[in-house]
């Protein structure tokens, strides 16, 4: 028997990833705070839409979350109008939100509590992952849960990677966006001087992108950090939001992460010069609008 879903949040990422659903015979019920999001992906997917979380969540089997931030998933979550007002037991919920792992800790207890089952599932992949649905999902929780939703979550994640209990998804996507920010802030420096001293950026990432120096940003995201165009889906605003997730998880840890602190300053830099909504490849723009 098909699993029925109640999918929560249609922005650039849900939206696809709610049609995939839908689109793959899990007959689908969406809520989106902005009530023509959810007219839209209706028209487009002909599945089914709530007026609250509460009324989506009813008779779902899953509930998947994709909103903003802590807060955004706890306004959807609780309250006269959550998912927890509806929830029967039995049901999965899985958060895809990018969130802190202490919310992914709550909310396993909270659901838990319920007789709900939960897996924290950030993905990585932006909007074109989304919408083609190669995504990754690095996943918190148990096995047997995993396997219960997992032909579900292939629908949009290509690779699923159970990384152990609840709040495990959640550091490991926190690893993800340090190592996309490091990355991307080593490609803008060379990129900087390539131009500075005239070298042909064709033929320098083909000398060098298969090398040790080569990385997914420098090979795919070179051309347009070349010519100054940024509007490739993920946001610095969303950057910003997730490194300083990272951040306060390292000064939990009594860590420091000084290359990755220093860069959410860069991309501070870039939000004040008004690239709030250009893609993460922006910070080359730093060098070039000096």
């Amino acid at each position: 028997m098909s699993l029925k879903c109640a999918f929560i949040g249609l922005g650039v990422m849900g939206f696809p990833m709610a049609g995939h659903l839908q689109s793959n015979g899990f007959n689908t019920t969406v809520y989106n705070r902005t009530t023509a999001k959810a007219d839209s992906w209706v028209k487009t997917y002909k599945g089914n839409q709530a007026d609250t979380p509460k009324a989506a969540a009813a008779d779902a089997d899953v509930v998947l979350l994709c909103v903003g931030n802590d807060d955004d998933v706890r306004s959807v979550v609780y309250g006269d109008t959550g998912i927890l007002a509806s929830l029967k037991p039995g049901t999965v919920v899985v958060d895809h939100t990018t969130a802190s792992a202490e919310l992914a800790h709550e909310l396993a207890e909270a659901i838990g509590n319920q007789g709900g089952e939960f897996l924290d599932a950030p993905v990585s992949g932006g909007q074109g992952g989304a919408e083609k649905g190669v995504l990754t999902a690095m996943i918190g929780g148990e096995q047997s849960t995993l396997d219960t939703v997992d032909s579900l979550l292939a629908c949009y994640a290509k690779t699923r990677q159970l990384m152990g209990p609840a709040g495990s998804g959640q550091l490991a996507k926190m690893v993800n966006q340090i190592c996309i920010a490091n990355v991307v802030q080593g490609v803008a420096e060379g990129l900087q001087l390539a131009r500075k001293v005239g070298l042909d950026p064709d033929k320098l990432v083909n000398a060098i992108g298969k090398g040790a120096a080569g990385s997914w940003q420098l090979e795919n995201r070179y051309k347009t950090m070349w010519q100054d165009e940024y509007d490739h889906g993920f946001a610095v605003d969303w950057m910003r939001k997730d490194l300083s997730i990272a951040l306060a998880e390292a000064n939990r840890q009594g860590i420091s992460l000084p290359a990755t602190a220093l860069i959410d300053q860069f991309y501070a830099e870039v939000q004040q010069m008004g690239g709030s909504r250009w893609d993460t490849s922006s910070l080359l723009a730093r060098f070039e609008r000096k």
